[in-house]
């Protein structure tokens, strides 16, 4: 069971935050986000902190029941264009991979959206990142498009679940 609540971006919860972007290498090679041979620590809060002060945006962070954070989220809380929330990042943290923190995490987040009376969420699937995909497809996420990304450019797969 995931516990979700809004992050508080506090002193003591951006190192965990941090901690579980360090932990995916891999993701960072195939979004160009960041170097993750080079990122520091204070770079990488940077980048949480802009994400949490988009406008219509919210991150929300996941904790096991001992209280440890297991993960986070980006939430997109209403696209502009097509007025669907989306799930704008996901990230879970590697250590504690192979564990359901990942589904568990999806699923209390589409559990908050659907309590908001939304009927459907989007993510967008980098192409490249093909660990990603068959995850996505597994809780029941079909794609629906094949767009480049708004940030970059990046071929991406849109994909929607019914709520």
């Amino acid at each position: 069971m995931i516990n979700l609540a809004s992050a508080s971006h506090s002193a003591s919860e951006v190192p965990a935050l941090v901690d579980v972007c360090l932990s995916q290498p891999g993701y960072w090679q195939v979004s160009g986000d960041l170097e993750p041979a080079t990122a520091t620590r204070a770079q990488i809060a940077e980048m949480l902190a802009a994400e949490a002060d988009a406008d219509g945006s919210e991150t929300v962070v996941g904790r096991d029941p001992t209280g440890q954070v297991v993960g986070f989220a980006h939430l997109l809380l209403r696209h502009p264009v097509d007025g669907h929330p989306w799930i704008g990042l996901l990230m879970v943290d590697a250590r504690l991979g192979r564990q359901g923190h990942g589904r568990g995490l999806v699923r209390a987040i589409e559990d908050r959206l659907r309590a908001t009376a939304a009927t459907a969420v989007r993510i967008g699937v980098l192409v490249a990142n093909t660990d990603a995909q068959p995850f996505w497809a597994a809780l029941g996420y079909r794609r629906i498009d094949l767009r480049p990304d708004r940030a970059k450019g990046r071929p991406t797969l849109i994909m929607e679940n019914a709520l």
